[in-house]
C-alpha cells in the first residue's frame, strides 16, 4: 500500500512538472482575456468510466490559482455514464484556461487506468483471486497510477525495489540456487516478502522446500496452475504472470492462485474522453 504522505508528495511534484512543461514562462492566449473576468466551468465525461484523480486536479488548480474553487459531484472510484457531470469550477477566467489541460490530463490518465482495472476486476469477480499491478508504469507517474489502480477495484504489487524481494531468472543464477537466493533475502531483510518466480513444476518444488511466501507461476500451463494450487495447499501464496489478456484471464482465475498480475493495468493507458465548458460570469 502507498503511504499517504509519500503519495502527497508525489502529488505535488508530478503536478509541479506538468505545468512547467504546459506554462513554461506564462500562458500568453489567457492574457487575451481580462485580468478581473470571473468565469465558471463544468467538466463533464464522454464515455463511461471510472473516476480516478480528483486529487490531482485540486492540485493543479492550486497551484495555478487558490482563488479557483472546484465543486465534485463525484468521488474517486466512481462509475459515471457519458455526458455525466464531474465537477464544477469558479475562478479569473485565466486560471481556469490556464489550469484546464493539466488538469483534465490527469483526470483523463488516471480514469483510463482505473477504468481499464474495473473493467478487469469485473470479469473475476466470482472468484477470490486478487489483481496486481507491476512496475510497468509510465515514468515518473508510478505512485499516481497505482493509486488509481486501487480506485479500479485491483491492487498494487511492489511499489518499487526496496519493498518486497521478487527474486527471478537472473537472479537465481546470480546466487547460485532458488533456496540460495531465499536465504540470502532472509539475511538481508527480515521480515519483507520473499516471492519466487518460477518456469515449471520443478522449480516451484525448489521454491516451496526454500519457504518462498509468494510463488510466481511465469507462463504455466492451465493444468500445471491447478497442479500447482493442489500441491501448495496454501504453504505459500500463487500469483499466475506472463501474457495475461482478456481471453486469458477467467480461465487462469478460475484455477484457484491467489494473484494475477497484469502489465496492462498500467503501461496500456487509454485516457478517458472528457470535455470542459466554460461560461464567462463577470
Amino acid at each position: 500500500m502507498i503511504q499517504a504522505e509519500l503519495l502527497r508528495q508525489s502529488r505535488i511534484e508530478t503536478v509541479a512538472q506538468s505545468l512547467r512543461e504546459d506554462i513554461g514562462d506564462g500562458d500568453i492566449t489567457a492574457m487575451l482575456i481580462p485580468e478581473h473576468r470571473i468565469s465558471r466551468g463544468q467538466v463533464i465525461t464522454r464515455e463511461a468510466a471510472t473516476i480516478a484523480g480528483r486529487s490531482w486536479v485540486e492540485e493543479v488548480f492550486r497551484q495555478v490559482d487558490p482563488r479557483v474553487t472546484l465543486e465534485w459531484t463525484v468521488n474517486d472510484g466512481d462509475e459515471v455514464s457519458p455526458d455525466q457531470l464531474l465537477f464544477t469550477m469558479e475562478g479569473p477566467a485565466r486560471s481556469l484556461l490556464t489550469g484546464e489541460r493539466a488538469g483534465l490530463n490527469w483526470l483523463q490518465m488516471l480514469s483510463g487506468v482505473a477504468t481499464t482495472c474495473a473493467g478487469y476486476a469485473r470479469r473475476v469477480a466470482h472468484t477470490g483471486v486478487q489483481l496486481l499491478d507491476t512496475r510497468k508504469t509510465l515514468p515518473g507517474l508510478r505512485l499516481a497510477q497505482k493509486y488509481a489502480v486501487t480506485c479500479g477495484g485491483c491492487h498494487n504489487h511492489r511499489i518499487g525495489l526496496w519493498d518486497a524481494f521478487l527474486i527471478k531468472e537472473n537472479h537465481i543464477a546470480a546466487c547460485g540456487s532458488i533456496a540460495n537466493a531465499v536465504t540470502e533475502a532472509r539475511r538481508i531483510a527480515p521480515g519483507r516478502p520473499v516471492e519466487v518466480e518460477t518456469e515449471n513444476p520443478d522449480e516451484l518444488e525448489q521454491a516451496l522446500a526454500a519457504g518462498a511466501d509468494i510463488i510466481m507461476l511465469d507462463e504455466f500451463s492451465l493444468v500445471d496452475m491447478k497442479q500447482a494450487v493442489s500441491r501448495t495447499a496454501g504453504a505459500a501464496k500463487l500469483e499466475a504472470s506472463g501474457g495475461i489478456n482478456t481471453d486469458t484471464l477467467v480461465p487462469i482465475a478460475e484455477t484457484g492462485v491467489d494473484y494475477i498480475s497484469i502489465g496492462a493495468l498500467t503501461k496500456d493507458v487509454r485516457a478517458v474522453d472528457l470535455s470542459m465548458r466554460l461560461d464567462t460570469v463577470g
